[in-house]
């Protein structure tokens, strides 16, 4: 399960990131939410990574200040 939530990551985090991009739509965190599940992910397991990944996503929104929030 973790490979294939990983493999899911790299896939949005080459391709779909990327369109994003040029569309000039980008995360307000550093790193991207998208990094920041990837990392919980191989740190804590595909559960408990997906759950905070989740809560990451969430907390991305247009009334979200952003910046620096590294995972612990």
């Amino acid at each position: 399960m973790k490979k294939i939530m990983l493999s899911l990551i790299n896939f949005y985090q080459k391709y779909i990131s990327l369109w994003l991009s040029s569309k000039n739509i980008r995360c307000k965190f550093y790193p991207t939410c998208s990094e920041y599940t990837r990392q919980a992910i191989e740190k804590y397991g595909a559960l408990k990574g997906l759950i905070l990944g989740i809560h990451r996503i969430l907390r991305c929104n247009p009334f979200s200040k952003g910046g620096y929030d590294p995972l612990k």
